[in-house]
């Protein structure tokens, strides 16, 4: 019986790093978490031996208190084969090697996670904004991000129960998801 994909993969990747490398598989898709230092190492060899040549996207997750995890996805187009590769980085100095220079694709990934999250990808060719506009201050897709234009003005068309014309009883007005309790429209 010839071997699934991802049990090809997960054959290879494990002789390659060993131990180094946590790998899981599921629904057909192999995920290796890999130490911050074997980033680049790990996505190289996924290239270069894996054949997964196609990359797909990379982006940031905030995982607080700790740190960011970086994901990235790329696939085998011969074998159809499917990697997502993780890493972290402490919240404290949120630093990673880039991997522009395996995957060029990687260029705009890396500087929008950069501005949403404010992960450093050391060694990028041009680490700039490129969504935000210029002078936005702070990184809005951390969780401790405050979302203040949901405080300073309602959501268009949004109604609180009891804000109808049908005479229901109103009840306490409650904060958009992201807003500390004590801020507040009036205040």
């Amino acid at each position: 019986m010839t071997a699934r994909p991802a049990d090809r993969l997960m054959e290879r990747l494990a002789a390659h790093f060993g131990e180094r490398v946590t790998l899981s598989e599921s629904f057909g898709e192999v995920t290796a978490d890999a130490p911050a230092e074997l980033w680049p190492d790990l996505l190289r060899f996924a290239r270069d031996e894996l054949g997964c040549v196609f990359f797909d996207w990379l982006t940031g997750v905030d995982e607080p208190p700790e740190g960011f995890a970086v994901v990235a996805h790329v696939y085998d187009p011969a074998d159809r084969a499917h990697l997502l590769a993780r890493t972290r980085v402490p919240r404290a100095d949120p630093r990673l090697p880039t991997v522009t220079g395996i995957f060029r694709g990687a260029d705009w990934h890396e500087r929008e996670t950069y501005e949403m999250f404010g992960v450093i990808f050391e060694g990028h060719p041009n680490l700039v904004p490129l969504l935000l506009p210029d002078g936005f201050e702070g990184h809005p897709l951390r969780k401790e991000f405050v979302l203040a234009s949901r405080v300073a003005k309602g959501w268009p068309g949004a109604k609180e129960p009891g804000e109808s014309d049908h005479g229901s009883p109103s009840r306490r007005k409650t904060l958009p998801p992201g807003v500390p309790p004590d801020w507040s429209r009036d205040g």
